[in-house]
């Protein structure tokens, strides 16, 4: 299930917290590519030379984090 980021949330206040929150800059990378330029978990495999099924599990992972983060600040 993909998560869903509240649509009053910009995308700068995103990279922000995704800095503040993700520890690997390889994850933070991966995430801002993701959330803020919408890129498809294919083409982001590709990118960061892993495989879909790894890149959809590091984001998954990452954005547990992401949404915790974004309901502590935000909601």
């Amino acid at each position: 299930m993909e998560m869903t980021i509240p649509p009053e949330i910009t995308n700068t206040e995103i990279a922000h917290i995704i800095d503040e929150y993700i520890r690997s800059e390889r994850d933070r990378a991966m995430l801002k590519r993701r959330y803020i330029d919408g890129i498809c978990y294919e083409p982001l495999a590709e990118e960061f030379d892993l495989s879909t099924v790894q890149t959809k599990r590091i984001v998954k992972k990452q954005s547990i984090i992401l949404l915790k983060a974004i309901e502590r600040a935000y909601l």
